[in-house]
C-alpha cells in the first residue's frame, strides 16, 4: 500500500513538472489576445531577434543636404590675397553644406514609398536613403505635411524592397511592449526596447493634430522618422520627438500614431501633393473645471464650441455655440487637440457621429466629412517694395487655405502664407497665419489691395492684423 502511494505521488510530481515546463516554453500570447505578466525565467529571457530580423530591412536611414551660398570676402578678388589665403578666404568657405540626419520606413515596396519626418528633410534640396543592406539611393520628395511633421519620399528602381504593415493604433494599450528602430546619432541602425508609457498625449509642440504615443524606449537625435513597432512586427507610430534637457534620451519619447500616418501615406499614393482633411468649420475651447461643474459633468473632459463658421459642416449639422463635444464615433475626446486628431483621421466622403452635451442632455449629431472649399482664388503675392511688410507672401483667405495654415476659423481677408527668413517682416515679428485687416486705416480685402497700397511711399505705416483672435495695431517707420 505504501509503495503504491509513493508511485502515485511520483507520477503526480512528474505531471506537474511537465505542465510547468510546457507553460515556460509556450510562446507568449499573440497581439490582441489576453495579456499576462511573465511568470518564469524562461519567459523573461525570450529574444526579440526574430522580430527585429523581419522588420529591420523596412527601416532606413535618411540623409538631407542643402548647399548655401555665402558672401565672398571682397579681398578675394585680388590674386595676391588668393595666393596666400586660398579661394575660401580667411578660412571662410564660399559655400556651406547644411546636412540633416534621420530615419524612415518603407511603407509601399511596389511604389518605392518611404515615410519620414518632415523636419528631417525640411529645406533640403538633396535627399538620400540608405538601406540596412548598405544600398544608398537618391530620393524624390513626393509630399510634405508640416501639420503632422510627416513627409513621403519615393525611391526609384530599387529591387527587393520590404514594406512594413501599419497597425491599428486603437488596439494599442498602455504597458504594451514596443521596439524603436532608427539611426540615433548616425551610429547605424539601432533597436531599443520599452513599453507604451501613455496614449493620446497632447501639447507636445510638434504639429497641430496632436495625439502622440509616449514611450520609454530610447529615442535620440537621428531616430526621427523611424518606426515604433509592436510585438507583431507592425508600425504603431513614427518616432518624432523627445522630452530632454540634455538632447539625449531620458525615457520620454513621442511617436505619431499610425492612424495619422495612414492618412498621409494614402494621400501620397493617390498622387496628391498635400493632405486633404475633413473640414469641421468651428472653433473649440477646452472645457474648464468650473464650466464642467456647472454642466453637471464629473470631470472637465470635452471641447466647448466657441464659434461656428456659417455654412460650414458644423453649422449644417446644427451645432451651436456652447455645445460640448464629448466623443467622436464613440471615442471620448478630452480636449480640442484630441478632437482635432480624431476628426482629422476620419475619411472624407462619409459621416462621423459626435456625442454632444446640450442643455444637460446628451445628443448624437452627424457631421458630414468634406474637404474645405477653395471659395476664391488665393492669388499669392510676395511683397518686395520697401515697407515693414517686405518679405511676406500674402494670399486671399479661404476655408481651404485656413485649414492648411491651421487657422481656427475661415474668415475672409488677406492672410500671411509665408515669411521670408531674415526679411524686414520676419525681424519685426510677422507670422504665418496673421490676417492683415488694414493698412493706414484702409481695409484690405485682397492680396492685390495690399500690393497696390505698398507701392506708395509713406513716412509711417499703421498696420492692423488679427492673430489667433486678437486684433493688434502697430505703427512702423516707412
Amino acid at each position: 500500500m505504501t509503495e503504491g502511494f509513493a508511485g502515485y505521488r511520483n507520477r503526480l510530481a512528474a505531471a506537474a513538472f511537465a505542465c510547468a515546463l510546457g507553460a515556460a516554453l509556450a510562446p507568449w500570447p499573440a497581439f490582441g489576445q489576453a495579456r499576462q505578466v511573465p511568470e518564469t525565467r524562461e519567459q523573461i529571457t525570450l529574444s526579440f531577434a526574430p522580430l527585429v530580423k523581419r522588420t529591420a530591412p523596412s527601416v532606413v536611414n535618411v540623409y538631407g543636404a542643402r548647399v548655401e551660398k555665402r558672401p565672398q570676402n571682397p579681398f578675394m578678388d585680388d590674386p595676391f590675397f588668393r595666393r596666400f589665403f586660398g579661394d575660401g578666404g580667411f578660412g571662410v568657405p564660399r559655400e556651406r553644406v547644411q546636412r540633416s540626419l534621420g530615419s524612415g520606413v518603407v511603407v509601399d515596396a511596389q511604389a518605392g514609398l518611404v515615410l519620414t519626418n518632415n523636419h528631417v528633410i525640411e529645406n533640403m534640396s538633396e535627399v538620400k536613403v540608405a538601406f540596412a543592406d548598405k544600398r544608398e539611393v537618391e530620393a524624390k520628395i513626393l509630399l510634405r505635411d508640416p501639420r503632422t511633421d510627416l513627409a513621403v519620399l519615393k525611391v526609384a528602381d530599387v529591387k527587393n524592397l520590404t514594406a512594413i504593415e501599419l497597425a491599428d493604433t486603437d488596439e494599442l494599450q498602455v504597458g504594451d511592449i514596443v521596439l524603436a528602430m532608427g539611426n540615433p546619432f548616425g551610429v547605424g541602425q539601432t533597436v531599443t526596447q520599452g513599453i507604451v508609457s501613455a496614449l493620446a498625449r497632447t501639447q507636445i509642440g510638434v504639429g497641430d493634430a496632436q495625439s502622440f504615443i509616449q514611450t520609454d524606449a530610447a529615442i535620440n537625435p537621428g531616430n526621427s522618422g523611424g518606426a515604433l513597432i509592436d510585438m507583431k512586427g507592425r508600425v504603431v507610430g513614427i518616432n518624432t520627438a523627445i522630452y530632454s534637457r540634455s538632447g539625449g534620451s531620458v525615457g520620454i519619447g513621442f511617436a505619431i500614431p499610425s492612424a495619422m500616418v495612414r492618412l498621409v501615406v494614402d494621400s501620397a499614393k493617390a498622387g496628391a501633393t498635400t493632405v486633404k482633411r475633413p473640414w469641421f468649420g468651428a472653433r473649440l475651447q477646452a472645457l474648464t473645471a468650473d464650466v464642467a461643474d456647472g454642466l453637471g459633468l464629473d470631470r472637465p473632459a470635452g471641447s466647448v464650441v466657441a464659434s461656428v463658421v456659417e455654412k460650414g459642416p458644423a453649422d449644417m449639422a446644427g451645432l451651436r455655440r456652447s455645445d460640448v463635444i464629448l466623443a467622436v464615433d464613440g471615442v471620448a475626446v478630452d480636449d480640442p487637440e484630441a478632437f482635432g486628431y480624431r476628426f482629422a483621421t476620419r475619411p472624407i466622403g462619409g459621416t462621423t457621429m459626435l456625442t454632444v452635451l446640450r442643455n444637460g442632455n446628451r445628443i448624437s449629431v452627424p457631421v458630414k466629412l468634406i474637404a474645405a472649399p477653395e471659395s476664391r482664388p488665393r492669388d499669392p503675392v510676395k511683397l518686395t517694395s520697401r515697407s515693414p511688410l517686405a518679405g511676406l507672401t500674402v494670399a486671399n483667405l479661404s476655408p481651404a487655405l485656413a485649414e492648411e495654415l491651421s487657422m481656427e476659423t475661415a474668415n475672409e481677408g488677406v492672410v500671411v502664407s509665408d515669411v521670408e527668413e531674415g526679411s524686414s517682416a520676419a525681424n519685426i515679428g510677422f507670422q504665418k497665419g496673421d490676417i492683415i485687416m488694414a493698412l493706414n486705416g484702409e481695409r484690405m480685402a485682397t492680396s492685390r489691395d495690399v500690393e497696390a497700397i505698398l507701392r506708395e511711399r509713406r513716412r509711417a505705416w499703421e498696420v492692423t492684423i488679427s492673430r489667433k483672435g486678437q486684433t493688434i495695431t502697430s505703427v512702423f517707420p516707412g
